[in-house]
C-alpha cells in the first residue's frame, strides 16, 4: 500500500548549494500548484528554524514521497527528522561534499537496526 501510494510522487531536496543545483539539474525540480518549491539551498545565513520549518512544510505536502537532505544538515534539525515515524514521505540522509556520510548517524539506519538482532543475520 505505501508503494502505490508513493507513485507520481516527487523527490524533495534539503542541502547545500551543490547537492540542490545537482538535483535540479538531474530533474528533480518543481513548482506546486502554489508555487512552492520541493528543494531548500542551506547555506551559512539559513537559520535553523527555516529548516526545520521547510522540513516540515515538505512532510505536510502530499505531492513529496521522499526527502533527501545532507546528513550534515539534518544532524541540525534531528529532533524534528527523528520524530517523523510515517513511510511517506520517506527521509534519506545523503552526504554532501564537504562532509562525509557517517552511517552511525543516519536515522533509518538507526531504526533498521533495532529491528533486527545479529542473530537475524546468521
Amino acid at each position: 500500500m505505501a508503494i502505490s501510494a508513493a507513485r507520481g510522487k516527487l523527490i524533495a531536496v534539503i542541502g547545500d548549494e551543490d547537492t540542490c543545483v545537482g538535483f535540479v539539474l538531474g530533474g528533480v525540480g518543481e513548482l506546486n500548484k502554489t508555487k512552492q518549491s520541493n528543494y531548500m539551498v542551506v547555506d551559512k545565513n539559513s537559520s535553523i528554524g527555516e529548516i526545520e520549518e521547510t522540513f516540515r512544510s515538505f512532510l505536510r505536502r502530499e505531492d513529496i514521497g521522499i526527502v533527501l537532505i545532507n546528513q550534515n544538515v539534518a544532524e541540525m534539525i534531528r529532533h524534528v527528522i527523528d520524530a517523523h515515524d510515517l513511510p511517506i514521505p520517506a527521509v534519506l540522509e545523503i552526504p554532501s561534499k564537504d562532509a562525509p556520510y557517517d552511517p552511525s548517524k543516519d536515522s533509518i539506519l538507526r531504526r533498521a537496526k533495532g529491528m533486527f538482532s545479529s542473530e537475524d543475520f546468521r
